[in-house]
């Protein structure tokens, strides 16, 4: 099987991985078959996507990444497959000589080495020779803000760590002589540091850095070792700030220069950074040998290692190390963050630092130690068994909602790619809205007053939703209505960026809206803005034990209404876009029965938001 970069980074994660694993010795020497390592690898890429595609919400809200499971391996792949493809297209580009790649793992250039007994092996996804260097780029399906969010802010404005030349993006420091010049340097050296955390900030750095201990573990080997000094490390990434210009070339988008001159791949030169790394990977292997020849599966403490609630989160997480901590009520269900600090001093800043010290149940942390009304409000309600509803706060959100009220939702598919012109790498692209006209409080019915737009093929309907969508909805009157309306906001400005005719009441309809959350759970600015204190403002408006610590619609539903996603065909966001993406391998009939499974998705998403407002009514 031999220990593939892939596995080095799981092995190494926490002492207890190995064990677990169960590993025979023999194969630590022996071939891994094409077939394994591919699979590794689409699984590792997948989880790039996922975590991409799949943010935090802009309200604070936690998303489970673990929870994407149910995105398609198959229909995802492609897109990373082209992201390589157009990531070689700009390695030609920028260093000329010869560029090997190729989308076959079993294509593409491998290395490998044995080291006290243990063979290591990994393929690069491009290499590159020019007359100066041998170049190893790494390609990644992530975007560049990930590395361009690095640096200081000065006034609002951010001071990246790295800077572009000759098409490639560098550490400051290898292109300024004077430093301090251009960056404050002790920010400038916190950022740079971030780029060491392996399952934070350089994590992919972390990837790269492992891959070049195996190539040089080669070079050593076979007597190259001359080429150590050749051979330079870069990750090859998506460029967030590249427009598609709508160029087509056999009906498939071509990814030339945007109209500013970017590619859209930008190359980040890790060589100096991956170098440094070399003596923290070479302690990580001797920790990784002694796990494989002293395989121990004892429980260990939970860390970041377990990658909790990440599309990386350890396998073996929910079903071996988690099985201690309760099902419901939790310490993991304390809303959003914890600052916890008990009597003697220490703090408490990680939910998983309270379960390795015993306290499991969210009513075994003592009082004295939180300094949040909501956490405590979260522990009453469990120890009390009651439903927490402030009417006046409710009531007061409620009275500022204007007539008609239009429940929309958008069904997006943020592609890796972007498919059509004005459109970002994993742009937010809807193929789909649901509308709910309540024209006065409680006056909505389910089908009448119901409106849905549904792209019937893959082509470029977003006019068509821009123009839908201001025939439906009258921007001076009444307003939008949305849970978590911050993202049918962006919809609807990017809509108007990329349709001047319906940009001004585009622009009106996201202005004039309200959001379903900040009536359940609250807004500090909202209710600062009609009179409450700081603490009264931020503190939630209701909350209900099932709620699990959780305001999303999988939690708020059942806890207002009747309804539920477990009749539908589609049942969540993310099959939603799957279902859409699948098009075109649908019989007639499956089309049929697909298309509708998306209506009645949609649809049911915006009359969620009628019920769940039409049951707060009732409350107050």
């Amino acid at each position: 099987m031999a220990i593939t970069k892939t596995s080095f980074i799981n092995y190494t994660r926490c002492p207890r991985y190995v064990g677990l694993e169960k590993l025979k010795k023999e194969v630590l020497t022996s071939n891994i078959s094409y077939e394994e390592y591919q699979k590794e690898i689409e699984e590792g890429e997948m989880s790039s996507i996922i975590e991409t595609m799949v943010k935090r919400t802009a309200d604070g809200e936690e998303i489970d990444l673990t929870e994407t499971k149910d995105i398609s391996l198959e229909a995802m792949m492609k897109y990373y497959n082209q992201v390589e493809v157009e990531a070689a297209k700009v390695v030609e580009k920028v260093f000329g000589g010869k560029t090997i790649h190729a989308i076959k793992t079993k294509n593409q250039e491998s290395f490998d080495y044995n080291h006290n007994g243990v063979r290591y092996l990994c393929y690069v996804d491009i290499v590159n020779e020019n007359e100066e260097n041998i170049n190893i780029i790494e390609v990644k399906a992530s975007t560049s803000n990930a590395f361009y969010e690095l640096g200081p802010k000065l006034k609002g404005i951010l001071n990246p760590i790295f800077a572009h030349k000759d098409g490639i993006d560098y550490l400051k420091e290898e292109l300024f002589s004077d430093l301090s010049s251009e960056i404050d340097l002790e920010k400038y050296i916190n950022n740079r540091n971030k780029l060491f955390k392996r399952f934070d900030d350089g994590k992919y750095v972390y990837d790269l850095a492992v891959q070049r201990m195996i190539i040089e573990g080669e070079y050593k080997e076979t007597n190259q070792e001359h080429k150590i000094s050749k051979t330079r490390y870069y990750l090859a990434v998506l460029n967030h700030e590249y427009v598609f210009d709508g160029t087509y070339e056999n009906n498939e988008p071509l990814y030339n220069p945007d109209e500013n001159g970017r590619e859209i791949i930008r190359i980040f030169d890790f060589t100096k950074i991956t170098e440094e790394y070399q003596q923290i990977i070479k302690e990580e292997q001797e920790r990784l040998e002694n796990y494989l020849f002293n395989p121990n599966s004892d429980p260990v403490k939970l860390k970041k290692y377990c990658q909790r609630g990440k599309s990386q989160q350890c396998k073996y997480f929910d079903p071996v190390c988690s099985n201690i901590i309760p099902k419901i009520n939790s310490v993991l269900t304390f809303n959003g963050n914890i600052y916890f600090k008990n009597e003697f001093g220490d703090k408490y800043n990680n939910k998983l630092d309270l379960v390795n010290e015993g306290y499991l149940n969210i009513l075994d942390v003592p009082e004295q130690w939180i300094n949040s009304a909501n956490h405590l409000l979260q522990q009453d309600v469990v120890r009390k068994k009651y439903v927490h509803v402030n009417q006046e706060k409710i009531r007061l959100a409620i009275n500022q909602l204007k007539y008609p009220l239009y429940h929309l939702d958008f069904e997006t598919f943020p592609c890796p790619l972007p498919r059509f012109k004005g459109e970002s790498c994993y742009e937010q692209s809807p193929f789909e809205f649901s509308l709910h006209i309540e024209h006065e409080p409680g006056v909505c019915d389910f089908n009448q007053d119901n409106y849905v737009y549904l792209n019937k093929t893959h082509n470029d309907e977003r006019e068509e939703i821009a123009k839908r969508l201001v025939e439906l909805i009258d921007p001076d009157k009444g307003m939008m209505f949305a849970q978590n309306f911050s993202f049918e906001q962006k919809v609807l400005k990017k809509l108007a960026n990329n349709f001047p005719e319906y940009k001004e009441k585009l622009l009106k309809i996201a202005e004039n809206s309200f959001d379903l959350l900040h009536i359940v759970r609250g807004n500090t600015e909202l209710f600062k803005g009609l009179g409450y204190d700081e603490e009264e403002a931020k503190s939630f408006n209701y909350y209900h034990e099932d709620l699990q610590g959780s305001f999303s619609i999988k939690k708020t539903l059942p806890v207002f209404t009747n309804l539920s996603y477990d009749n539908l065909i589609v049942k969540n966001g993310n099959e939603a876009f799957i279902t859409y993406l699948q098009y075109p391998t649908y019989s007639e009939s499956e089309y049929r029965i697909k298309y509708q499974a998306l209506v009645d998705y949609c649809k049911q998403d915006t009359w969620a938001m009628v019920e769940i407002l039409d049951a707060l009514r009732k409350l107050v």
